[in-house]
């Protein structure tokens, strides 16, 4: 046995038991989502359904709407995520880069606001929309979503500008490139993987968001996600732990995929750039 293989042994050996408590809670969200509702409350209970069944996931994506609320939810998630990432980008990089009167204060305000709960302006949020005849829109929530995931969205991207070495655009502002053209082409290709990380942490807040659109979206046809599950805890008067577990596993999906590949992408990003 190889050094290599032998070393690459005892991590996995060792990491084993953090593996099992991580998927745990997956594996018993999917065996509850592929047993029929006739085996879940049983005296005599199994790890794993004697006749596993998909009839959860048919039933949630059709009868009970979840395929239109994941639908929704990815519209709702996507629009906010870049809305913020657009105007993040340009105000953290004048953080960073740009010494103004009072840009300690204005930091120190972003990470202010951070410690206010959409809940304590939900009211007012719902009579300005109201007024606006904006209510039920999912565009408004998209508004309303960014306008408190700005703060988060600049206050990290700027952490991370500040790391950016300033020699890199001295150099390309030396070779003839304006400023605007070594932030395209020099400053923000190497910032990337730190965006990337801000626009996933803003993706799973938006995607978890429950408050905001549970006062905006008045239509059925327009819920969300975390909507669409908390009501499926109220029908028939009973909790039908089949069809929440299996909404909660297709919920998981969409995340799963976009972390997977920005991992994919921040691995590479990584190794671009340096100064020389």
């Amino acid at each position: 046995m190889s050094p290599k293989l032998k070393r690459s042994l005892i991590c996995w050996g060792l990491l084993s038991p953090i593996v099992v408590v991580i998927l745990f809670p997956y594996l018993t969200m999917l065996s509850t989502a592929l047993t029929a509702k006739s085996e879940i409350f049983v005296f005599e209970k199994s790890w794993f359904p004697k006749v596993p069944t998909l009839e959860n996931f048919a039933m949630v994506w059709t009868e009970r709407g979840f395929g239109r609320a994941l639908a929704n939810s990815l519209y709702i998630s996507i629009g906010a995520t870049l809305l913020s990432v657009i105007v993040a980008v340009p105000a953290a990089y004048a953080m960073s880069r740009l010494h103004f009167k009072g840009r300690n204060a204005y930091r120190i305000y972003l990470l202010i606001t951070q410690m206010i709960s959409p809940i304590v302006l939900i009211i007012g949020l719902f009579r300005l929309f109201a007024f606006l005849g904006m209510v039920n829109s999912m565009n408004a929530l998209i508004a309303a979503q960014s306008a408190f995931f700005m703060a988060f969205a600049i206050w990290m991207t700027a952490s991370y500008f500040d790391t950016v070495p300033k020699e890199l655009e001295e150099a390309a502002w030396l070779d003839g490139a304006g400023k605007f053209t070594a932030f395209m082409r020099v400053f923000l290709p190497l910032c990337l993987p730190g965006i990337a990380v801000t626009a996933l942490f803003t993706f799973i807040n938006s995607w978890n968001e429950y408050a905001l659109a549970l006062t905006l979206l008045r239509d059925n046809a327009s819920h969300t996600v975390p909507v669409a599950i908390a009501f499926l805890t109220g029908t028939l008067y009973e909790i039908e732990w089949n069809l929440i577990m299996a909404a909660t596993f297709m919920a998981t999906i969409p995340v799963a995929i976009i972390f997977a590949s920005i991992q994919r992408y921040l691995i590479r990003g990584l190794s671009l750039g340096g100064v020389k």
